[in-house]
């Protein structure tokens, strides 16, 4: 009898820890969401293959896309915010080099919003360099 009250004891004791493993792998899974590091790696690696240093159109497409690719990781890591700057905001503990990630989003906002934007292919290396450390810091590649 004192056998079987130990085999009982010990099953109970396993079912309980592993209803609380799953349930904690459930929840820390929604808290902090996996990025898909693959599908975001082949278009940041399509981004900077169409970088032409001869053709300044490709350098403004460039920069825009880099911009959405950051957005859609912010997005999918459930950063709060109506804009991209708000979500930018929330994610600020993240940014290993804030000032770098904003000057590249003012730069795409002039792409944007103005006509005849004028920028130098160093300008779009320089941006493309900071959207990239912005991925790395969101976990995406």
């Amino acid at each position: 009898m004192n056998n079987n009250f130990a085999t009982w004891f010990i099953l109970i004791v396993v079912l309980i820890l592993a209803i609380v493993g799953a349930l904690f792998i459930t929840f820390a899974s929604k808290r902090s969401p996996k990025l898909k590091v693959e599908k975001f790696r082949a278009r940041w690696l399509a981004i900077e293959n169409s970088l032409d240093k001869e053709s300044a159109p490709s350098w403004q497409l460039a920069i825009l896309n880099a911009d959405k690719l950051v957005d859609k990781a912010l997005r999918d890591s459930h950063y709060k915010g109506e804009t991209m700057g708000e979500r930018m905001k929330s994610a600020s503990k993240v940014w290993s080099n804030a000032n770098h990630i904003w000057g590249a989003h003012k730069i795409r906002n002039h792409i944007a919003h103005e006509s005849d934007v004028k920028i130098t292919y160093d300008i779009s290396r320089r941006a493309l360099a900071a959207y990239k450390q912005a991925l790395k810091d969101l976990g995406a590649i």
